[in-house]
């Protein structure tokens, strides 16, 4: 599917060019931003698979943030991107596999979780990846996603947002997948899965040095985005980076699980 390039918008070939490029860049980004956060969004995203018993397959997992949140589970993570998994392995984080979304190197209904931190409404083919996580979840199996939300900012963090996309010049992040963010449950449920739970809370992170402003600005996946804008982005942002300046982060935790009748269906 392509869409209107002067929107930003790309076909799925551009776009997997570009993911490929930008994590070999800015391999753990999403990972440095959510340390700015009040709380951890990790520790949030691993709390419902604390308790799960089996392999704990953890998708798309970059820099692996989840892995510390799990030191007890059967973890296991797997990432297409090459920088990504020498970052978890520097890390000390493991055991790491690499493998694309949509063909996970998992039997069938062999994990007993998966967790996908910030990496549905990215992942493409969409359509595919979810068919892999209903193949290797067991039946009752869990998926726990975490993905931006766009609801829940105060009018002082819509401003702030506002603030941020009109620096960079961008009026909207151009993801591939945006029904796998505020709309994920619906998704899931006409994917066949079974919606446990649908949560949002709203992080603040603070953007208090230029530092953190020049790491906002390359943490948002703008494919359009020049190294001209760019930088001139970070250095507007950074005069608003004064002590104390918070940037609201609406997220939404969903946590689903395979109906054992549909597992059962599709593994006869």
């Amino acid at each position: 599917m392509s869409h209107r390039r002067g929107e930003g918008w790309m076909d799925e070939p551009d776009w997997r060019r570009f993911i490929t490029a930008y994590h070999q860049e800015h391999a753990g980004i999403t990972e440095q931003l959510f340390s700015l956060a009040d709380t951890s969004p990790y520790a949030w995203l691993a709390e419902p698979l604390r308790a799960v018993e089996g392999t704990v397959l953890d998708l798309a997992c970059g820099s692996a943030p989840t892995r510390q949140e799990l030191p007890d589970a059967d973890w296991v993570g797997v990432d297409l991107s090459a920088a990504e998994l020498a970052e978890a392995a520097r890390q000390g984080r493991g055991p790491l596999l690499r493998a694309a979304a949509d063909a996970l190197p998992a039997a069938s209904a062999s994990v007993g979780a998966v967790c996908a931190a910030m990496c549905l409404p990215v992942v493409t083919p969409l359509p595919q990846t979810l068919g892999e996580i209903r193949r290797v979840l067991r039946p009752g199996g869990v998926l726990a996603a975490l993905v931006p939300s766009q609801s829940g900012l105060s009018p002082s963090g819509m401003l702030g947002w506002v603030r941020v996309m009109a620096a960079l010049r961008a009026v909207r992040q151009p993801w591939p997948n945006p029904q796998a963010r505020d709309g994920l449950p619906a998704l899931l449920r006409t994917a066949g899965f079974r919606v446990r739970r649908d949560e949002r809370h709203v992080f603040t992170l603070a953007i208090d040095s230029a530092g953190a402003a020049a790491l906002l600005a390359d943490a948002l996946y703008l494919p359009g985005l020049t190294t001209h804008r760019a930088q001139a982005a970070k250095r507007s942002l950074a005069r608003w980076a004064t002590p104390g300046w918070r940037l609201e982060l609406p997220l939404r935790r969903v946590v689903a699980e395979l109906p054992i009748e549909q597992q059962s269906q599709e593994t006869t």
